[in-house]
């Protein structure tokens, strides 16, 4: 189970399995949350199931795809920022992939740090250091889309419930008081269960027509969202 948490999604696309391997560690140290993919049709999978904020991806994949293939396809579909790695830093190269639609480009010998230091400098300027996309178990929810997906299924909810739902998948495991509920939701102070429970209990139909019950209830305390 993965929540959002307001982390960063950030996926890393090399066939050198130590290289891959060493660049998704550097940036797990420094908060992000990161998968891996070692072609370019492992990519296309990972990005529909992880929802990433942003790829790290080189230029040369091997087996005849290479890495623009990868962003030219994803950014038919998407805005999804792309960070090139190249040994080619050759200034035909760097036209290519800006060509392809990159935001950046860094050389694989480059230090680590700098790649780090891309990374943010793209996340901040595309307003991505706050993920747009929540995932708990099968649940994705897209704040910046306004979309929710549940196994693969699209739920239809009104603003007031994807809000409440907003609240409690960037919590997920933990119990929201009816509280804070009413607060981060609705902007009120005053404490009327009955405004929250009216809407919890639309939100839940909706979301159990499509899965097993996800939201529940805290006798006294509150709800809490649980995905397996």
């Amino acid at each position: 189970m993965r929540g959002m948490g307001g982390v960063p999604r950030l996926l890393v696309i090399d066939d050198n399995s130590d290289f891959r391997a060493v660049v998704a560690i550097a940036l797990g140290r420094e908060g992000y949350e990161v998968a891996a993919a070692a072609d370019a049709n492992e990519a296309l999978r990972v990005i529909d199931t992880f929802h990433p904020d942003l790829a790290v991806v080189d230029v040369d994949l091997g087996n005849g795809v290479d890495g623009f293939w990868v962003g030219r396809n994803v950014q038919r579909t998407s805005d999804l920022p792309i960070i090139y790695l190249t040994a080619n830093d050759s200034t035909d190269a760097r036209l290519a992939g800006f060509g392809a639609g990159a935001d950046d480009f860094v050389p694989k010998a480059a230090p680590l740090a700098e790649l780090v230091a891309r990374v943010h400098a793209v996340l901040r300027r595309s307003a991505r250091l706050t993920s747009r996309v929540a995932v708990a178990g099968d649940l994705v929810v897209d704040e910046m889309a306004h979309t929710v997906q549940l196994a693969g299924s699209e739920v239809e909810l009104t603003p007031v419930q994807f809000r409440i739902l907003g609240v409690l998948v960037r919590r997920v495991g933990q119990v929201v008081p009816k509280r804070a509920l009413l607060q981060e939701v609705w902007g009120f102070d005053a404490f009327d269960p009955n405004l929250v429970e009216v809407h919890m209990s639309a939100l839940r139909r909706k979301l159990e027509d499509k899965g097993p019950r996800l939201v529940h209830t805290v006798r006294g305390a509150g709800y809490v969202l649980r995905a397996e």
